[in-house]
C-alpha cells in the first residue's frame, strides 16, 4: 500500500523527533528510539524536541538556504550571473511536476510540522492525564513554529490570500496520522485560519523575556504582524507590530552598528534567530554565504550563484552613504571601470568573512528570521492608508540609514517609498517575492545583465503567471493519487 509522503514522514518522525543538537542536551536520556506517542514524558524531553524543531528549520531546503533564496531570487532584486551553477530554476521558473519542483520544501517542512504535531499531541495528552510539569513554553513554541511553517508552505504552494483565498492551499494535518491517511489540500483560507489559531493559542503560553534561538511571545506577535500584513488585515498587522515595537525591548541598530550587527549573534534587533554552529548545521559550500558572496572569495569552491539586480542597486544608489552598502562587495562582473557592489555578505558576517563571532567558520552564521526593522516597516505600511503621519514616523526610523534622503512626511510618504525601504533593508532575507505577490506588483527580471535568455518565463510577471507558485511534486502525487486532482493550474 502506498502512503502519502506526509504519512511516510509521520511514520519515521519517531526516529527524528528528538534528533537535536545544542548545549545542555547531552545529559538528557536519549528518547529517539521509542514510538512518537510515548517519546515525550518530561519537560526535558520537550526541550530536546523543541531544539530539534529549531535545528531542522536550518536545513538547506528551508531557512538554511533555499527558502530565503526563493523569496529573493524570484522577486526581481536578484539576478543570475550564469546558468548551470545550481538552483537556476528559482530564477528561470523552469518548473515541472517532475523536474525542478523543489520538492525539498514539501518534504522538509512537513517533516518538521509532523515533529511539532507529535510534540503538541503528547504535551496535551500529558496535561489531560494530570501532569504537573509546566510544558507551556514548549507547547507555545511548537504551536508558533507550526504556524510559521504552514504560513511558509501556503505561500509557496497556494495563491496569495489577497488574490483567491478559496483556492487550494496545502494539506493541514494537526496531529499524528493513522497509517491509512492520505491528506488532501485545504483551502488557502483554511490554512490561514489555522495559522492564526495556532498563533493566538500559543501567545499566552510564551515568556516575554528574550530567549536566544527560540520563540518567545514577541516572536509570536512578530509572526502575527507578518501574517496579518500578508492577508491585507492592516489594523491587526499594525496592532501586532506596535506591540513588538513598544513592549518587546528590541532596539534598532543605528548607522554605527548596523553593519557590524551581521557579525554578531542575537543582537538587539533579533526577534527570532536560528543558530547555526560548526558541525551543527553549517552548510559550508552549500550555505547562503557561498551562494551570495563573490565567486571564489575565501574558497575556490564559492560559486557566486546569485547577486543583486541593477534594479536593486539603483534603489540603493539613491544615497551613496546608505549604511547598507556596508554588507555589499564587488561581484564577479564588477570591473575597475565599472565597480558593481552586487554581492551580499550578510551571511558571511562581514565583507572580510569574519562570520558572526562564534567560531572561525565564515559560513556558520545565524539566520535572522525576524528583526525589529521589519516591524517598523510593517507598521509603516499598515498605518499608511489611515495615518500618514504615523506611517512616515515608522518609515523614517529605517529610512534614516540613508541620511542623504529627505525624511518622509505625512505629505510626501507613499506606499512605493515604504516598499523601496523594505527592499533595501530586507535584501537577501527572503521577503521581496512575497511582497510582490501579496500586492500583485509586477516583477521585472534583470535578464539582460549578462545576456541571459530565459524561455520559461517572460521578463515581467505578476501573480497571475501560471508558475508563480510551485507544483505539488510528483513524489507526493505517486504516493497520494487523490491530490493530483488538486494540482496547481499550469502544471
Amino acid at each position: 500500500m502506498n502512503y502519502s509522503n506526509i504519512k511516510i514522514l509521520s511514520i519515521i518522525v519517531a526516529m527524528l523527533l528528538l534528533s537535536a543538537c545544542g548545549k545542555g542536551f547531552l545529559d538528557v536520556k536519549p528518547t529517539n528510539s521509542v514510538p512518537a506517542a510515548t517519546a515525550i514524558k518530561t519537560v526535558a524531553d520537550a526541550r530536546v524536541a523543541v531544539n530539534g524543531i529549531m535545528r531542522n528549520m536550518t536545513n538547506s531546503n528551508y531557512y538554511g538556504r533555499n527558502f530565503i533564496l526563493y523569496g529573493d531570487v524570484r522577486g526581481g532584486d536578484m539576478t543570475l550571473y550564469s546558468q548551470g551553477r545550481g538552483l537556476d530554476a528559482l530564477y528561470t521558473f523552469n518548473h515541472t511536476v517532475s523536474a525542478n519542483n523543489f520538492s525539498g520544501f514539501w518534504s522538509t517542512i512537513y517533516n518538521n510540522i509532523l515533529q511539532a504535531n507529535n510534540l503538541i499531541f503528547n504535551i496535551n495528552k500529558l496535561k489531560a492525564e494530570g501532569s504537573i510539569e509546566n510544558f507551556d513554553s514548549f507547547l507555545g513554541q511548537a504551536l508558533t513554529a507550526r504556524a510559521l511553517m504552514y504560513f511558509d508552505l501556503v505561500r509557496i504552494y497556494g495563491k496569495s490570500y489577497t488574490d483567491d483565498k478559496s483556492a487550494w492551499g496545502v494539506p493541514q494535518p494537526l496531529e499524528p496520522l493513522p497509517e491509512s491517511a492520505q491528506p488532501l489540500r485545504s483551502t488557502v483560507n483554511d490554512n490561514y485560519m489555522q495559522i492564526l489559531k495556532d498563533l493566538t493559542d500559543a501567545a499566552p503560553l510564551l515568556p516575554k523575556t528574550k530567549s536566544n534561538g527560540y520563540l518567545n511571545y514577541y516572536g509570536n506577535r512578530a509572526i502575527q504582524a507578518r501574517v496579518y500584513l500578508t492577508m491585507g488585515d492592516l489594523p491587526a498587522a499594525l496592532t501586532a507590530a506596535e506591540d513588538v515595537i513598544n513592549n518587546g525591548g528590541y532596539t534598532l541598530y543605528n548607522r554605527t552598528n548596523w553593519v557590524s550587527s551581521w557579525a554578531t549573534q542575537f543582537g538587539s534587533e533579533s526577534i527570532f534567530e536560528l543558530g547555526i554552529f560548526p558541525n551543527e548545521g553549517d552548510l559550508t559550500t552549500a550555505s547562503l554565504s557561498f551562494y551570495l558572496r563573490r565567486r571564489a572569495h575565501g574558497n575556490s569552491a564559492a560559486l557566486g550563484f546569485f547577486g543583486a539586480s541593477d534594479y536593486f542597486l539603483n534603489r540603493l544608489k539613491q544615497d551613496a552613504t546608505d549604511v547598507r552598502w556596508g554588507i555589499m562587495l564587488a561581484d564577479e562582473i564588477s570591473t575597475t571601470a565599472n565597480p558593481r557592489l552586487g554581492a551580499s555578505y550578510k551571511y558571511s558576517g562581514t565583507t572580510t568573512l569574519s562570520g558572526d563571532g562564534k567560531s572561525a567558520s565564515t559560513t556558520a552564521v545565524n539566520i535572522k528570521v525576524i528583526r525589529s526593522s521589519e516591524m517598523y516597516l510593517i507598521a509603516a505600511e499598515a498605518a499608511f492608508p489611515t495615518d500618514k503621519t504615523k506611517a512616515a514616523t515608522y518609515l523614517n526610523a529605517i529610512r534614516s540609514r540613508a541620511p542623504a534622503l529627505a525624511p518622509a512626511t505625512a505629505a510626501t510618504v507613499t506606499l512605493d517609498m515604504i516598499l523601496d525601504e523594505r527592499s533595501k533593508e530586507l535584501f537577501s532575507e527572503g521577503q521581496r517575492y512575497f511582497d510582490m505577490l501579496r500586492l500583485n506588483r509586477p516583477i521585472t527580471f534583470n535578464d539582460e545583465i549578462l545576456g541571459l535568455t530565459i524561455p520559461t518565463r517572460p521578463k515581467t510577471i505578476d501573480r497571475s503567471f501560471e508558475k508563480a507558485i510551485l507544483p505539488i511534486p510528483i513524489g507526493e502525487i505517486n504516493a497520494n493519487p487523490g491530490i493530483e486532482k488538486q494540482q496547481n493550474p499550469g502544471y
